[in-house]
């Protein structure tokens, strides 16, 4: 396997690494001219010293996940963390490279774009995962109240049967007919076609209720809340932050301290630690809008650079030929 760059990732490479921390690489390979040829290039390859899947990773075990050229330069383009942070990996965690990959280091400027919605968005689903916002519990409750009717919860009453009457708000949305001819109503991200029953609605905006409150009462005692994913929306948030205020992302991060301190749970969820997640996140939506970067990458940039670098190291003749054609071509015009 041609290796394109394999470095220290994770943790280690965030400067959020404990003593328990396993050791994580992340890399890219150049697929083989057998593998382009057959149209048999795998997106990434695995390898993993632990050999239980139920189990967690202690300091012991190593996980190493190379991508393939191609499916790096996809997951670039798209902006996925995982890409943008190999990107700006500095020299010290690298562990092996060669000219491709600092002819991408050098051109990284051109994945960025003020849409980095992989970032954002896994930032505003963990906000979202553990906190309660009175406004969003409040419409499920209103659902909740008009379900609970005892003449519409009359079991051969359907939802469509009430369709005018169903409350609507900020998080209550009635959708018209999609290609099935049925209409969809949303309360709170859960979507419910016209034709359930009212008592099947109910239960399933009771269960939503139940649920969201348990959350929220575990969050406020600083209980069942998965703090490295928290501290992974707080990690992206920032990077996204940096990319817009300085062009770039430095390793490790400046704000490794308290990110260290959320993964370890040592601040208290609802009076600090979601407030300024959502904060946080606000800003960087913001600060998105006033970019000046640009929509979305520029892909045929990107499908050269791949086209090229394959012609280089494995069908050198390639461009001569293409060269020569170019000239024939020109002198029987």
């Amino acid at each position: 396997m041609e290796i394109i760059v394999k470095m220290i990732f994770g943790s280690h490479l965030y400067g959020t690494s404990t003593p328990e921390s396993d050791k994580d690489f992340k890399g890219i390979f150049l697929p083989t001219r057998e593998q382009i040829l057959l149209g048999k290039i795998p997106k990434s390859i695995n390898e993993s010293t632990k050999n239980n899947n139920s189990t967690k990773n202690t300091s012991e075990d190593i996980d190493l996940e190379m991508y393939s050229l191609h499916y790096f330069i996809h997951l670039a383009c798209e902006g996925e963390t995982v890409a943008l942070d190999m990107l700006h990996a500095p020299k010290e965690m690298i562990i092996e490279t060669c000219p491709i990959w600092d002819e991408i280091v050098l051109n990284r400027q051109r994945f960025y774009t003020k849409n980095l919605k992989a970032f954002i968005g896994y930032a505003r689903r963990q906000a979202s995962k553990y906190g309660i916002k009175g406004s969003r519990l409040n419409d499920a409750q209103r659902v909740l109240e008009f379900l609970r009717h005892p003449v519409i919860r009359e079991a051969h009453n359907k939802l469509f049967s009430f369709w005018d009457d169903l409350p609507t708000g900020e998080h209550i949305f009635k959708y018209p007919p999609n290609e099935n001819g049925e209409r969809m109503y949303e309360v709170c991200g859960r979507k419910i076609g016209e034709k359930v029953t009212l008592q099947y609605a109910y239960e399933t905006v009771k269960r939503f209720v139940d649920n969201y409150g348990e959350r929220a009462r575990k969050a406020a005692a600083n209980e069942g809340i998965d703090w490295k994913a928290i501290s992974h929306a707080f990690r992206a948030a920032y990077q996204v932050k940096q990319i817009l205020t300085e062009n770039t992302i430095t390793f490790p991060l400046k704000e490794a301290q308290t990110l260290l301190l959320i993964k370890q749970g040592k601040l208290d969820y609802q009076s600090v630690v979601n407030p300024e997640l959502n904060n946080l996140i606000s800003e960087v939506e913001k600060l998105s809008e006033k970019s000046n970067l640009p929509e979305k990458v520029d892909r045929n940039f990107w499908n050269n650079f791949i086209m090229n670098t394959l012609e280089q190291y494995h069908f050198p003749n390639a461009k001569k030929y293409r060269m020569l054609d170019n000239y024939i071509e020109g002198c029987l015009v």
